[in-house]
């Protein structure tokens, strides 16, 4: 039997997302055959308290959750987690702290992504929850790679681009379109060159409608191929 890697995958968050994660994966591994493929464990628990919660309005700690589903995932064997929801990132490095897995981080595979879009240092629009933008998590990073992170403005976050994301976790993804890409065009019009989609219920309103006429970093497509360069390392 040939020893391939087996990916984690800490899902749930919201359990669409993670659905389209194996889904995106899958489309994205070059292999002609089932045993070309990446083995892979989803463990999907929409039970995790709400993340932006926990960090804004004092709700429940979602990191015992978190924890739980790491230690299902270390005892399915996975060599690595991946975790195909931004906000949860907030707790990465107390994540870290409790497993000897590596767990790829969303934020440097959005990074690369952007790379691979062309799109080298200076101004990029910022989508994403509340939450994931009051913790900083894209912007310390990103501007530590030269970049320069655009976001919408208070009041657009509470009347677009928050009811958009709920109505994705509510399955109502069409109706999560129209706010959203105009909440992009937005941050286009102010100077950004592109757009990260840094939550990963962003990336499945978008795909609800036409295409954006500009580059979009898909934070679940960019998680899913930093989990192929693990799985799948050069040379």
């Amino acid at each position: 039997m040939t020893e391939t890697r087996m990916l984690g995958v800490l899902g749930g968050m919201g359990p669409l997302a993670g659905a389209t994660f194996m889904a995106r994966l899958t489309l994205l591994t070059p292999a002609a055959r089932d045993q070309e493929h990446i083995p892979a464990v989803l463990w999907s628990d929409p039970r995790v308290p709400d993340r932006t919660a926990a960090r804004l309005a004092g709700g429940e700690d979602p990191l015992p959750w978190l924890v739980r589903g790491i230690r299902g995932l270390e005892a399915a064997g996975c060599g690595a987690i991946a975790i195909p929801c931004n906000t949860a990132h907030g707790w990465f490095d107390a994540m870290q702290a409790a497993t000897p897995l590596p767990i790829l981080h969303i934020v440097e595979a959005a990074a690369d992504e952007l790379g691979r879009l062309g799109l080298a240092a200076g101004p990029v629009g910022l989508l994403a929850t509340k939450g994931t933008l009051a913790m900083r998590l894209y912007q310390d990073r990103l501007e530590g790679r030269g970049y320069r992170c655009l976001v919408p403005p208070e009041a657009e976050m509470d009347e677009a681009v928050m009811p958009a994301i709920e109505r994705v976790k509510a399955n109502r993804v069409a109706e999560a379109y129209a706010p959203l890409a105009e909440a992009a065009m937005r941050l286009v019009e102010r100077g950004a060159r592109g757009v990260v989609l840094g939550c990963t219920e962003i990336p499945l309103g978008i795909a609800a409608g036409p295409a954006l006429p500009f580059p979009v970093a898909d934070t679940i497509d960019a998680l899913a191929r930093a989990a192929l360069a693990w799985a799948r390392p050069a040379g």
